[in-house]
């Protein structure tokens, strides 16, 4: 720490497991989104399909979300396979299931999906149910959580790491436990059968980012920071 004149994360849990949360010296700057890229289209309906953006690893709790998935809820997952077995195994857990998986979007498919998405969700865990793969850091911020939200979509999170400083539980989305199938895919049922309150959510969540987590919010901070370093 004496190298440097401060520290800048991404987040307060950032700043934590550095063991820098008792240091002056160390600032929160959190992260942004381009958000006249990443923004809603009001005039296309929401379809009843949950969406998961991200690498497809036992630590994003991809599993969990495959489990959670029954009924009318179907669930699109966008995201490279890092590890060829579990991504075999959470295909055969898919089977019979709504669930599709995707890859090699760009950014325009990105946003359309973002754009239509029930809900985006991100459920990560420190620990899996599937092999016992552990994970000491499995989030510093969340990025498509907020990409989601600057999309107008409600989002749905574990109570795991930097994750519930992004989601406002029961009013930009919901907060749930780890590892809890259950509970993720009573949350989503819920969003589908309350279209009303999910698109309240939605706004309430790009309200959220434009107020905190904007490219030139996120300089701003840099700048406070290094302006309070006296360098």
């Amino acid at each position: 720490n004496r190298w440097y004149h401060g520290h800048l994360h991404i987040s307060q849990y950032s700043r934590a497991i550095a063991n820098h949360a008792g240091l002056s010296r160390a600032q929160v700057i959190s992260g942004g989104v381009d958000t006249s890229k990443f923004s809603p289209d009001w005039s296309i309906p929401r379809s009843d399909r949950a969406l998961f953006v991200g690498r497809i690893l036992p630590h994003k709790g991809v599993q969990d979300l495959v489990a959670a998935v029954e009924g009318d809820v179907g669930l699109d997952i966008i995201g490279q396979p890092y590890l060829p077995s579990f991504f075999q195994e959470m295909r055969r857990e898919a089977e019979g299931r709504p669930i599709a998986f995707h890859q090699g979007f760009d950014d325009a498919a990105l946003i359309d999906a973002y754009r239509r998405a029930l809900c985006v969700v991100l459920p990560s865990v420190y620990r899996s149910t599937c092999g016992g793969h552990q994970s000491v850091v499995p989030e510093l911020l969340g990025q498509t959580l907020l990409e989601g939200m600057a999309c107008g979509a409600p989002v749905i999170c574990t109570d795991v790491a930097s994750m519930p400083e992004i989601v406002v539980d029961g009013v930009t989305g919901f907060v749930v436990p780890p590892n809890s199938p259950e509970v993720l895919g009573a949350r989503m049922r819920w969003l589908r059968e309350n279209p009303a309150a999910a698109r309240r959510m939605g706004e309430a969540g790009r309200a959220r980012v434009l107020e905190h987590f904007t490219w030139s919010s996120v300089v701003n901070r840099c700048l406070s920071a290094y302006a309070n370093s006296g360098q």
